[in-house]
């Protein structure tokens, strides 16, 4: 009879810790605008610099209503040229698309394990040439 006992507060103490787990899990799962958020942060903090060249400016509208606004360019790491682009639809305020020509140079701030990782604009730090 005890070893039941034991099994049954064994089984009921690997439920709650099970149920712990998942409510922690699940708690913790965030946006897509904060994970975007925490990846320029990230960058922002540990990036190296390097010189890039602003390609192109796109505003894409779904159904006639604007959307996403991207920024994209090219920048060279360790004689690899790379071509991405950033949404910085949520960073209106520290950039203004319509006055951005395309060709200008910027900074790209990138990740030194993952060169492909980047950002020309953060809360904290623009690369984009104000002159």
């Amino acid at each position: 009879m005890s070893s039941l006992r034991l099994y049954s507060y064994l089984f009921g103490g690997a439920a709650v810790l099970a149920a712990g787990v998942m409510y922690w899990a699940l708690r913790q799962r965030k946006s897509p605008q904060d994970a975007e958020q925490k990846r320029r942060a990230r960058l922002n903090m540990f990036g190296r610099i390097t010189d890039g060249t602003v390609i192109d400016v796109n505003e894409v509208a779904a159904n006639g209503v604007p959307g996403m606004q991207l920024l994209i360019y090219q920048y060279d790491v360790a004689g690899v040229q790379y071509e991405c682009s950033q949404d910085v639809t949520y960073l209106r305020h520290r950039v203004d698309l319509h006055s951005c020509r395309l060709g200008i140079p910027t900074s790209v701030k990138y990740d030194p394990q993952n060169p492909g990782d980047s950002i020309v604009v953060s809360e904290e730090w623009i690369g984009l040439y104000q002159g």
